[in-house]
């Protein structure tokens, strides 16, 4: 067997045992035991709701992903009556089998997650470390099926039809469905948690997950279908796309050069998400931990590990100094990762100064908040930019000389070095999702102890619990956002693979394109088109969440006057939450589509226009805009949630206060930002990339300039 086929087979049997431990940790989880009537009755409102949105966001996108299909089939990666018709099938194929992947991520986490949130809060009523146990294991089983699941499905595609091209098309899939999973998962979870906070706890002085309160379990199915389903469907993609970017790059460098770079990409992910898997497993609190500390460790845990183990794969298979180089990479963008990481949890962590200021400014008023908050969020951005410029320079860099010993150009080599560190730094993405998807079941659990009337101690024990949540997924949203930024970069490494590949099938030389000239006005036509896009997107997603809460809050006021007993909480007088729930649902519906197919007809008019150059120019303005805006909302919403709870927890006047109130409308302006913009426009980043990717052949035939 050859080390490829050797990799391809080890990559499918890690990912099966992914498979098998999530099932393992889903039986464990049906298993813990349950007896409160009311939260078994509001667990199934929100599962219910949750199911039923996921339903008819699926029926549209099954809508979207024919039609797509079928343009596959016809144009792509050439029209259909120039070139091999089957070329054109398996793309479309590849294309159909990446959004079904990514779909069924999002189903996996969403069934997950709605068991184990009243698991969690009848744990809770033991002790924490139970509580714990349940709330990460039940993240574990979301995060071991996505990236199980992106693993089997790159090197099945690959293994089955011998073209890295065809991963493109399998990662626009993923990436296609990803966009408009979390779109509209924002959307909707927003609606609810924004309508939720400004009538319950400013306008009426309710607490938190009160259940007088209309909106509240909307908030809860939020939650799900945003935290949970559209993140799956996100880390997906940035998964897929990152390998896909680098199996696109070394595949064509190997069939130059006879070199074997494609089955170390392959040995570096199965490694990433074995590592993954044993760090899960060992994730313990102890029994005077406390849940940050547990949740932290697992992911240095498992950034040592892959940090070991690739070495130790490199030293006995890859022992040459061009592999060894490549490892460096990986190197790279893990501990880049890890920097970004602790950088973003610096801005957004309540014991830094950042809150504390962003939380002191607002007992002057929520113009403060606003005025702080956004100040030190544009600060943030900094570190993390930097840290990805430096991540792709470092490994370019390294990798560039290798072009010398094996007689390739050294443009290829250095872009490899790129996509390799963005499968470095995304080696822990099983972690990652696992850490994430902690997050919603421990909040939904919060909201369920509080409704089924479980005590305060309960109460204590789950916020902690959601404390440590908030403050870990800043270091997994730094990760998520700098491996997307480096995955882009790679992405346009790609881009330039295959429009050199389809420029020499069309006799018009090979190096048909090796840069960009910023001089150059079709190139800077398209980079300042580029740049604008994800701006426009942004403001497309935070206007659909304004128009859907305005809907909502009027449908809160309408039931808090008009049903009687409600106001007083008389027993048995309940809100009637299905319909916030359907305001959430149908808003969200309504408002997905625009965002992207805006994202995606852009694109091609801008490729239809000016060509491959005019191509390159757009991608280069959208990373370069697109990763500020997502690194700039990101901590913006992270800060100023953190700037509420910190002031909840009892300082500067506690819960009731201005500071408290000024401190809500800072999260409330935050919401649609770090839950519904920032994280989608690192998946409308990666979709144009591979748009223009599988389209390159027809930008070079059909453009006006």
């Amino acid at each position: 067997m050859t080390a490829l086929q050797i990799a391809l087979l080890c990559s499918i049997f890690v990912a099966l045992l992914s498979f098998f431990l999530s099932a393992v940790f889903y039986r464990w989880v049906k298993k813990q035991p349950h007896s409160n009537p009311t939260i078994e009755k509001i667990a199934g409102f929100i599962k219910s709701g949750a199911n039923t949105f996921l339903k008819k966001e699926y029926s549209i996108l099954s809508i979207f992903a024919a039609v797509v299909f079928i343009l596959i089939l016809i144009f792509l990666p050439v029209p259909i009556w120039k070139g091999n018709p089957l070329s054109n099938f398996f793309m479309a194929i590849s294309y159909l089998f990446g959004t079904v992947l990514s779909a069924i991520a999002g189903k996996i986490g969403v069934t997950a997650t709605t068991v184990a949130n009243k698991k969690c809060a009848e744990a809770a009523k033991k002790s924490i470390n139970d509580a714990f146990s349940v709330g990460y294991r039940g993240g574990a089983i979301m995060g071991m099926a996505v990236v199980g699941g992106s693993l089997i499905g790159v090197a099945a595609i690959f293994w089955i039809f011998g073209d890295a091209t065809m991963l493109l098309g399998f990662s626009f899939g993923a990436s296609s469905l990803a966009l408009f999973a979390k779109a509209g998962g924002g959307i909707f979870t927003k609606t609810a948690d924004i309508s939720a906070d400004l009538v319950g706890k400013v306008e009426l002085g309710l607490p938190e997950d009160d259940p007088r309160n209309p909106a509240v379990i909307a908030d809860n199915v939020g939650d799900n279908v945003g935290d949970v389903a559209g993140m799956g469907a996100d880390l997906f993609d940035s998964n897929v796309a990152s390998l896909a970017a680098a199996l696109v790059i070394s595949s064509s460098i190997d069939t130059a050069c006879n070199t074997n770079f494609t089955p170390i990409v392959f040995c570096y992910a199965l490694i990433g998400l074995l590592s993954s898997l044993i760090g899960i497993l060992f994730a313990r609190m102890g029994k005077n931990g406390n849940p940050t500390k547990a949740l932290n460790s697992s992911t240095y845990t498992t950034m040592g590990l892959f940090a070991a183990l690739t070495a130790i794969v490199t030293a006995v298979f890859f022992n040459e100094d061009v592999y060894w180089r490549i490892y460096g990479a990986s190197a790279i963008g893990l501990t880049v990762g890890a920097v970004i990481g602790i950088a973003t949890d610096y801005f957004t962590d309540d014991r830094r100064r950042p809150v504390k200021s962003v939380a002191s400014s607002s007992q002057k008023g929520a113009a403060f908040t606003i005025i702080s908050g956004v100040s030190y969020s544009y600060l943030s951005t900094l570190p993390a930019m930097i840290g990805i410029a430096i991540s792709a320079l470092a490994s370019y860099k390294l990798c560039e000389p290798i072009a010398e010993s094996i007689n390739a150009t050294s443009v290829e080599l250095g872009m490899l070095g790129i996509s390799i560190a963005a499968v470095g730094m995304l080696s822990i993405v099983g972690m990652i999702v696992a850490n994430d998807a902690y997050g919603p079941i421990v909040d939904n659990a919060r909201g369920l102890a509080e409704m089924g009337n479980l005590g305060d101690v309960v109460l204590e024990r789950t916020d902690r619990l959601d404390s440590a949540g908030n403050t870990v997924k800043a270091i997994t949203k730094g990760f998520s956002i700098g491996a997307a930024g480096l995955t882009v970069i790679a992405l346009l490494g790609a881009f330039m693979t295959e429009v050199n590949e389809a420029a020499l099938s069309l006799g018009l030389g090979a190096n048909f394109l090796n840069g960009f000239d910023l001089l150059d006005p079709i190139v800077s036509f398209g980079l300042l088109v580029g740049a604008a896009v994800p701006a426009v997107f942004s403001a497309m997603l935070m206007l659909g969440v304004d128009k859907n809460a305005q809907r909502m809050v009027d449908e809160i006021h309408r039931q808090w006057t008009t049903i009687k007993g409600l106001k007083e909480g008389k027993p048995g007088v309940l809100p009637k939450y299905d319909r916030c729930i359907s305001i959430a649902g149908s808003g969200a519906i309504k408002e997905l589509v625009p965002a992207g197919i805006m994202t995606i007809f852009t694109t091609l008019a801008v490729g239809f226009v000016g060509g491959v150059k005019a191509i390159g120019g757009f991608l280069m303005g959208n990373i370069v805009s697109g990763l500020l805006l997502a690194l700039f909302m990101s901590n913006a919403g992270g800060l100023w949630d953190n700037s509420k709870k910190y002031i909840e927890a009892g300082n500067l006047g506690g819960k009731g206060s201005k500071a408290h109130k000024s401190a809500v409308v800072g999260d409330t302006v935050g919401d649609p930002f770090k839950d519904t913009a920032g994280p989608s426009i690192n998946t409308q980043i990666t979709v144009v990339s591979l748009i223009a990717s599988i389209t390159s052949s027809l930008f070079i035939t059909i453009s006006i300039f």
